[in-house]
């Protein structure tokens, strides 16, 4: 079995408050994955969770955007810490 090339991903949703992280992957239909990279959500990208129990506030690129727990579910970060 070949191993998972990030293996600390975990749902944007459990992402400790306060902390960072970097999207790897969107999961979920093609039409959801579409709308989050067109507010920001894209792989790669630096993503802060600022707080929340859902909808979660979280800031990318500048900007403060509030996520359902169900969208925050489908994007999966790597852990980079606290800001």
């Amino acid at each position: 079995m070949t191993p998972a090339p990030f293996p600390e991903l975990l749902p944007l949703c459990q992402l400790p408050a306060g902390s960072r992280g970097r999207i790897r992957e969107l999961a979920g239909d093609p039409d959801f994955c579409q709308r989050v990279r067109e507010m920001g959500f894209c792989e790669a990208a630096f993503v802060a969770k600022v707080g929340g129990s859902g909808p979660f506030i979280c800031q990318i690129n500048g900007l403060r955007v509030a996520l359902s727990h169900g969208a925050a579910r489908c994007i999966l970060v790597e852990p980079l810490g606290r800001r």
